[in-house]
C-alpha cells in the first residue's frame, strides 16, 4: 500500500490532491477502496467472497488460454494521461471509476470551459477497463455467457443450440469508440454493405458505430453540437439497450450497452434538457482550484509531452491496482442488494429536491450499487446513498429555481397612476391657453385705461 501510495508523488507534479471530501474518490490515496479490495484478493476473508476473488483472478489469467484480439486501445491508451495523473477533479474522477465498474450505469456527461482536462479524463479511464470475453464472428462484442442478449443470426453462424452447446470465446481489450460531430446516421446504427453485398449477392449488414462500441466505451466530445435528429436518435438507442436497423432488404437488431461519456462547453451551446434528462450523472470541471493544485497541473502537464514514459511508469503501478479493483467491483456487483427503505430514501430525496420524472432515483439506485461494489461490500450503507444523491439527484434538483411559498411571497407593490386620457390632455392644454391669453387681454386692457384717464383729467 505504501508503494501504491507514493506510485504518484506530489514532488513529481503527478500526485492527485488528496482530498477531505469523503464523497470524492482520491485515485492516489484510497484509505477505504484498495485495502479491503487487496485484503480479500490476499486471502483474508473466506466464503463467496473467496469465490468471487477467485472468479477475478481467473479472469485476468484467461488472456494466457483464450485468443487475445489486440486493438489498438493499447497504443491510445498510451498516448493518453493516465487518469491517476490527473490533478483534483475527484467527483469526476469517482464517477468514471463507478463508470468503469458498471458501464450500464446510466452515461457520465462533463460539462466545463476550455482547458479543464475534459477530453483527458473521459479518455483516461479507457487504461482501468479489463478485456473483454466475447464471442468470435459477433458484429457487436457479444457476451459468451448471455446467448439471448445475442445479434439476429450469431447463434446459426456458430451452430450454437441450446445451453449445452459449447460456446466459442477469445479476449479482447475493452472498445472505445469516438463518434465525430459530422456522423450521419447509417455510420452510427449501421446500413447495407453495397461493395459485399454485390460480391456475395445477397444482402449484407455494415456495422455502425454503436455495435462497435457495445461493452465498452461511447464517447461523444462536444455533444451539444451534435445534431438534433442524431443525439436523439443516439440518448434513444442507449435508453433501449438494442439497436434496431431497418433498411433496403435488411432488418436486424443487435444490442448496444455502452458507457456513454460525453463532455461539452456551455459557453458553445446549452445541451438540451430533455437530452441531459437521460444522462445518469452530470458534473463541472469548471471547479475553483487553489494556486498548489494550478501548479501541480502545470507541472504535470509539462512532465507528460517531455517525460510521457516516465509518468507512464510512475503510474503503471497504480493503474494496475485500480484495474484489478474494477475487475473484483463486478463481481461483487453481482450479489449487491437494495434493501426497500433504501429506495425510499432515494425517492424522498428526489421529491424534496423537485427532480421530475423517476430516471433519478433508477440512476441512483446503480450508482450506490457501484458504490457498495467497488468496496467489496454486498449491501448499501450510507456513504453510498449520500454519494448516490450528490452524483445524480442533486445536479439534477429544481428546488433552488422554485418560487417561494405565496404565504411566504411580499406583497406586490401598489400600481402606478394611470395615465390621463390624450383627449383630456389636449383639452386642458386648449384651456390653460385660453386662460393665459385672457389674463393678457385683462392686462392690455388695464393698461389702455391708465393712460387715457389723464388725458380725460386735461381736457376736462
Amino acid at each position: 500500500l505504501k508503494q501504491l501510495n507514493s506510485a504518484v508523488s506530489p514532488s513529481h507534479g503527478t500526485g492527485m490532491r488528496a482530498s477531505k471530501q469523503p464523497a470524492a474518490i482520491n485515485l492516489a490515496h484510497q484509505p477505504r477502496v484498495l485495502p479491503r479490495i487487496i485484503c480479500k484478493a490476499q486471502g483474508g476473508q473466506s466464503g463467496r467472497g473467496d469465490l468471487q476473488v477467485r472468479r477475478a483472478a481467473a479472469a485476468e489469467s484467461k488472456q494466457e488460454s483464450l485468443g487475445y484480439d489486440s486493438l489498438d486501445t493499447s497504443g491510445r491508451a498510451q498516448r493518453t494521461l493516465p487518469l491517476a495523473a490527473v490533478v483534483g477533479q475527484d467527483l469526476i474522477k469517482q464517477a468514471l471509476l463507478l463508470g468503469a465498474v458498471d458501464t450500464s450505469i446510466g452515461g457520465i456527461a462533463i460539462a466545463g470551459r476550455r482547458g479543464t482536462a475534459k477530453s483527458v479524463m473521459a479518455r483516461g479511464i479507457l487504461s482501468l477497463l479489463p478485456p473483454i470475453e466475447v464471442v468470435p464472428g459477433s458484429i457487436c462484442n457479444a457476451d459468451p455467457d448471455d446467448p439471448r442478449s445475442w445479434e439476429d443470426g450469431l447463434a446459426a453462424k456458430i451452430g450454437y443450440k441450446d445451453e449445452s452447446s459449447e460456446v466459442p470465446r477469445k479476449l479482447r481489450d475493452a472498445p472505445f469508440v469516438q463518434i465525430p460531430l459530422g456522423v450521419t446516421e447509417d455510420r452510427l446504427v449501421g446500413t447495407v454493405d453495397i461493395e459485399a453485398s454485390m460480391k456475395e449477392g445477397r444482402t449484407v449488414f455494415q456495422p455502425g458505430l454503436l455495435a462497435e462500441a457495445h461493452r465498452g466505451i461511447l464517447y461523444v466530445d462536444e455533444i451539444n453540437l451534435l445534431d438534433e435528429g442524431i443525439a436523439n436518435l443516439l440518448l434513444s438507442t442507449l435508453s433501449d439497450g438494442i439497436n434496431v436497423v431497418e433498411r433496403e432488404g435488411i432488418s436486424i437488431t443487435h444490442p448496444c450497452r455502452p458507457l456513454l461519456i460525453a463532455t461539452y462547453n456551455p459557453e458553445e451551446g446549452a445541451f438540451r434538457e430533455h437530452l441531459l434528462d437521460r444522462v445518469a450523472i452530470t458534473l463541472s470541471a469548471d471547479v475553483p482550484d487553489s494556486f498548489a493544485d494550478r501548479v501541480k497541473a502545470i507541472d504535470a502537464a509539462i512532465r507528460w509531452q517531455d517525460r510521457a514514459k516516465d509518468v507512464m511508469s510512475e503510474t503503471s503501478e497504480l493503474t494496475d491496482a485500480l484495474r484489478t479493483s474494477v475487475i473484483l467491483a463486478r463481481e461483487y456487483l453481482k450479489e449487491v442488494q437494495v434493501a426497500p427503505e433504501q429506495v425510499k430514501y432515494l425517492v424522498e430525496e428526489a421529491r424534496r429536491g423537485g427532480v421530475q420524472g423517476h430516471r433519478s432515483e433508477l440512476y441512483a439506485i446503480k450508482v450506490a450499487k457501484a458504490c457498495a461494489a467497488l468496496e467489496a461490500r454486498e449491501t448499501l450503507s450510507k456513504e453510498d446513498l449520500r454519494q448516490a444523491v450528490q452524483l445524480v439527484i442533486l445536479p439534477r434538483s429544481t428546488l433552488l429555481d422554485q418560487p417561494p411559498p405565496e404565504d411566504e411571497q411580499p406583497p406586490p407593490p401598489p400600481p402606478p397612476p394611470p395615465p390621463p386620457p390624450e383627449d383630456n390632455q389636449e383639452q386642458q392644454e386648449e384651456e390653460e391657453e385660453q386662460e393665459d391669453q385672457e389674463e393678457k387681454e385683462e392686462e392690455e386692457e388695464e393698461q389702455q385705461e391708465e393712460e387715457v384717464s389723464p388725458a380725460k383729467k386735461k381736457g376736462e
